[in-house]
């Protein structure tokens, strides 16, 4: 996915979208009676129930492509590929989810979750992380959203726009790891919106990379960006994959650079860094639409101890 093709995340819903699903408990019995589910209500729904089924409780070793291990902690759940892929696309995002791995989400009250991907992209060469400039990063970034709006718009959802950085791309050379947080919010909205944040972090290896992106608000981002950070930490390449085990003579060399996993741009499919477009619109939209057992099943999700289900 091109810059051109990239769709910008709005992650500033999520939280009140959970709260609207606490709320629904109370009167779903009595929509029932008068709402019958749509489509995509039931669909929307039945990909959460499924979600729910397979998700694995940390703490837990989940392999990742057979090139890394995260090593899920206590509270926390792992939704695999086929699941995870559906619930982004009842969320509003068709594409393609071949290098997802899947969705991992607190088992408690938090509202947030990260998007977790590998990209075989080859051998990434960080010697340009030295020498980028955030203002010109930014712009083009927002250049970029702005082309991505129109098919936003297509999709029927609001545009966005790039408030500026929540966090300036930065790379430890030590770790071989790539951080990085953009603000947004809805365009043309009064400045006093609630923004929206995707907080990106990426891990390099041998033969591509690994991507966490961290959906929350920009409110809840000095708190929430440590779950981030933690799961960076969790994540660990197998051995003879990591970053440090490239070979000059055998291994395929990306044909970007670290700029490039921030622009958005230089890989057939680098729309890593803000994935699933305008999720939390639609996610917002799907709870007040189906009310109809809808805030229960999510809220079950998020809450349940799987060995007591």
């Amino acid at each position: 996915m091109g810059l051109g093709q990239h769709l910008g995340l709005h992650a500033g819903r999520i939280a009140s979208a959970a709260l609207l699903g606490a709320c629904l408990l109370g009167t779903s019995a009595q929509v029932r009676a008068q709402t019958p589910e749509s489509p995509a209500q039931t669909e929307a729904k039945t990909a959460w129930e499924e979600a729910g089924k397979a998700a694995v409780n940390g703490p837990h070793d989940v392999k990742l492509a057979n090139q890394a291990t995260l090593h899920l902690s206590e509270g926390k759940v792992f939704i695999p590929q086929q699941q995870a892929a559906r619930l982004l696309r009842v969320m509003g995002n068709p594409g393609d989810y071949a290098d997802l791995q899947g969705l991992v989400m607190p088992r408690g009250d938090e509202n947030w979750m990260a998007i977790v991907r590998y990209e075989k992209s080859g051998y990434i060469k960080d010697d340009d992380a030295k020498n980028w400039n955030a203002d010109d990063l930014l712009k083009s970034y927002r250049e970029g959203t702005e082309e991505a709006n129109q098919e936003r718009s297509k999709m029927g959802v609001t545009p966005i726009e790039i408030v500026g950085w929540a966090e300036q791309p930065h790379y430890t050379a030590s770790k071989h790891q790539l951080v990085w947080a953009m603000s947004t919010r809805d365009k043309g909205a009064p400045a006093d919106q609630p923004q929206g944040v995707n907080y990106n972090t990426y891990a390099l290896g041998r033969e591509g990379y690994v991507s966490l992106n961290l959906v929350t608000g920009l409110k809840d981002l000095p708190k929430d960006k440590v779950e981030a950070q933690n799961m960076l930490s969790a994540l660990e390449f197998d051995e003879g994959k990591r970053y440090q085990d490239f070979n000059a003579s055998t291994d395929h060399v990306a044909e970007y650079g670290l700029a490039a996993l921030v622009l958005g741009a230089g890989a057939k499919k680098l729309g890593l860094l803000a994935i699933i477009g305008a999720f939390v619109v639609k996610f917002a939209k799907l709870f007040i639409l189906a009310a109809v057992g809808f805030g229960a099943a999510i809220l079950k999700f998020f809450r349940r101890d799987k060995s007591g289900a």
